[in-house]
């Protein structure tokens, strides 16, 4: 009867994707009833197939554009795309799937009376002129360039969800997630860490884009779910938002050669121009997430890169088989 009570049925939009599947790996290992919905933009079912069987899984194909009927007791609002290749080609879907799906998960929340958390990004930042950044800085955004649909679409949902905050008292929770890596990245999604190691494994030369220099900050995928849940799990009083993230900073310079080390590729790194507004650097404070959660990355980035490119290893070889039959 214990167990039955700490059992929660928890919604998790974008559960298909990349972080969406491992957290319904987490919440299901953790003896959660899990609701899993998706429109499969940029997810896909091969991520949560070993799911299916599970009595504690149900998928629901569902675009949180559109308002969602259920009963559940926790939202975790991950749909959204997340790497520049998807979110630049519709980006008017990509802010409506931000602030729709936003105004539609908080209002979900509020009629189920539910605690629901916005997956937000160091990309509320933009290229930052503070560093590292910190949860109180404001950002430095493009507000009409190219990558503005993901970036102010993002910045307009923690918006809402502090106003349903202020206005409803709805119970609401913040992640500001910055780089992630690990298996189920999709191999075409533009993102450094995936196109490094597809490039690398099929000895094609490895894209840099600017002078190599910029950084980023690489956090594995089981480290940030564990962020995630324990945000989730916070007292209520605990809002964010909090940085998710590996204060550890690479040049990309130094990521590939990480990469071009580990694959044991021959495969030459070249160099293109910088996309427009892309980030310099960028590099997460992550002092409030150590007090406020007792939490902070523990995977080290060789092992998080050889488990990833272990993965990405065999899906390029059963694309491989799969092209020869």
């Amino acid at each position: 009867m214990e167990n039955y009570r700490l059992r929660k049925r928890i919604l998790v939009t974008g559960g298909a994707g990349f972080l969406g599947s491992h957290l319904c790996d987490k919440l299901v290992e953790l003896g959660h009833d899990v609701l899993c919905a998706d429109n499969f933009f940029t997810g896909t079912r091969d991520n949560i197939e070993h799911l299916l069987s599970s009595p504690r899984f149900e998928l629901m194909r569902h675009d949180v554009t559109f308002p969602m009927y259920v009963e559940v007791d926790e939202i975790y609002n991950l749909a959204c795309p997340a790497s520049p290749v998807h979110y630049q080609f519709d980006p008017v879907q990509t802010t409506k799937t931000s602030v729709h799906g936003a105004i539609n998960m908080l209002g979900l929340a509020k009629r189920v009376r539910a605690k629901v958390l916005q997956a937000s990004t160091s990309e509320v930042y933009g290229d930052p002129a503070e560093h590292p950044q910190t949860e109180s800085y404001w950002g430095n955004v493009n507000p009409i360039g190219q990558r503005s649909c993901y970036d102010e679409g993002k910045r307009c949902a923690e918006t809402l969800f502090f106003d349903y905050w202020r206005q409803h008292k709805l119970r609401i929770k913040v992640a500001r997630i910055f780089n992630t890596y690990g298996p189920r990245m999709h191999p075409n999604d533009g993102r450094v860490v995936s196109n490094f190691i597809v490039q690398a494994l099929r000895g094609d030369p490895i894209t840099i884009y600017g002078d190599g220099t910029q950084t980023r900050s690489f956090c594995y995928v089981s480290d940030l779910i564990d962020g995630l849940v324990r945000l989730m799990d916070s007292p209520d009083e605990v809002t964010g938002p909090v940085n998710i993230g590996n204060p550890g900073e690479f040049t990309m310079l130094a990521l590939a050669e990480k990469i071009v080390a580990i694959t044991g590729s021959k495969s030459p790194i070249v160099f293109k121009p910088l996309p427009s507004d892309d980030p310099k650097q960028r590099r997460p404070d992550i002092t409030k997430a150590r007090d406020v959660l007792g939490w902070e990355p523990t995977i080290e980035v060789d092992e998080g890169l050889r488990a990833t490119v272990a993965y990405f290893d065999a899906l390029l070889s059963r694309f491989a088989a799969a092209k020869s039959t």
